[in-house]
């Protein structure tokens, strides 16, 4: 028990530093009633003064304690229901809690020594939580910045190729080149920033880089109505081109939809409101009136957005089919070419011959190709193609095996 209160003691001293004056403590031992000891013999002056000293570092750890919980309730409160369950920002802030009931009621029973053992703990366990906190701010800003800042790095790179453009058109573009390379030096100050970790800087470069962005937003808003004027007529036939193919597989799906009895109502809603639309431009562009047919276009995007988002559901629709087909197909070809070769490694067991490895690689094909079916089912054909080629091979060598004991 003396190794504990020395080792408290220790301990308090060496955190708490000047908190607690050794030398107040010392001068504190007048106020000390004198008691008996639970063996009926009056205490030494050095275990008074012991006593003493614990005591009152453990009232400045209390002290602290109560500051410190009020500040963490604070801090972590309102951030409870957003963290989850195994969080360590919760798990050291529950610790703390339990800790500092128990220190409370230490402290309450004159328990001195184990009241400053458990008050260092649930700092401890304070700090910890609060420094989690800290940390997943940090995690937040950063992960913010670095997706934005990638995000820009794609814009950046396509404002510098439009100004080339336009530059060859010969439009003036000494104001969005002015724009645009103050907005990139922000980025780079950005970059920088992060390369150091210095996620404060970073924040505050931050704000300067969006408002640089949001003026180059601006240039570029007017450079690109410069450039559609510029090429309006290349514009109006391209439109005129994806316009009457977008008109014939509409009315040719509504046609087939009515003969099969499908519900066509939104596709022919769409058609109807773009047909109009449609022949207004290319009266306008039999006019050789680029510009104003150009102007006819930007005023009825989203009529024209809506037909053709609902001809591409339409061609999705097809062409979604046809391949479903293909990998039915396809499953339905190698679940054949399964049975195939599962019978001929039976026939060839039967004549003694040993088939272990291959009937294993027969095995890890048809869990492979279980696999693709179930990315296929996910919407996942990209992953599903690994897998089916893994099957493949795997097939190709049982079946080399085959011809080769045959």
């Amino acid at each position: 028990m003396k190794g504990m209160k020395a080792l408290s003691l220790v301990l308090a001293v060496a955190l708490l530093g000047s908190l607690i004056p050794l030398g107040l403590a010392a001068n504190m031992n007048t106020n000390t009633t004198t008691t008996t000891t639970s063996l009926g013999m009056a205490p030494t002056v050095n275990q008074t003064a012991n006593l003493t000293r614990e005591k009152a570092v453990a009232t400045e750890l209390m002290r602290i304690l109560n500051r410190t919980s009020v500040f963490a309730e604070k801090k972590i409160g309102p951030l409870k229901d957003k963290l989850p369950a195994n969080s360590s920002v919760l798990g050291n802030y529950s610790l703390a809690e339990e800790y500092k009931v128990r220190a409370f009621s230490e402290y309450g029973s004159g328990d001195y020594c184990d009241a400053i053992i458990d008050s260092l703990t649930t700092l401890h366990h304070y700090r910890l939580a609060l420094e989690g906190i800290h940390a997943g701010k940090n995690h937040n800003v950063k992960g913010k910045i670095r997706a934005e800042i990638e995000r820009t790095n794609r814009y950046l790179k396509f404002v510098g190729r439009t100004i080339e453009f336009a530059k060859e058109k010969g439009i003036d573009v000494s104001n969005v080149s002015m724009t645009y390379n103050a907005t990139l030096q922000a980025y780079r100050t950005v970059l920088d920033d992060l390369k150091e970790k210095n996620f404060t800087k970073a924040k505050e470069d931050f704000q300067v880089f969006r408002e640089r962005k949001a003026e180059l937003d601006k240039e570029m808003k007017g450079l690109r109505a410069q450039l559609v004027r510029k090429d309006a007529d290349k514009i109006v036939k391209g439109f005129l081109v994806k316009g009457e193919m977008g008109i014939k597989i509409a009315e040719k799906a509504i046609q087939l939809g009515n003969e099969k009895g499908y519900n066509t109502t939104r596709l022919q809603e769409s058609l109807k409101a773009f047909i109009p639309v449609y022949q207004q431009v290319k009266t306008l562009a039999n006019e050789s009136k680029w510009d104003e047919a150009l102007t006819v276009i930007q005023k009825n995007r989203r009529t024209i957005m809506e037909f053709h988002r609902t001809v591409a559901a339409v061609l999705e629709r097809t062409h979604g089919n046809g391949r479903v087909a293909k990998e039915r197909a396809f499953l339905h070809g190698m679940r054949k070419r399964i049975q195939k070769d599962e019978k001929a490694l039976h026939g060839l067991k039967m004549k003694g011959v040993s088939t272990k490895r291959a009937e294993l690689q027969l095995r890890v094909a048809v869990q492979e190709i279980k696999i693709g079916e179930a990315l296929l089912r996910q919407g996942k054909p990209v992953e599903a193609k690994a897998h089916f080629e893994i099957a493949l091979g795997l097939l190709s060598h049982v079946e080399e095996f085959i011809v080769a004991h045959s």
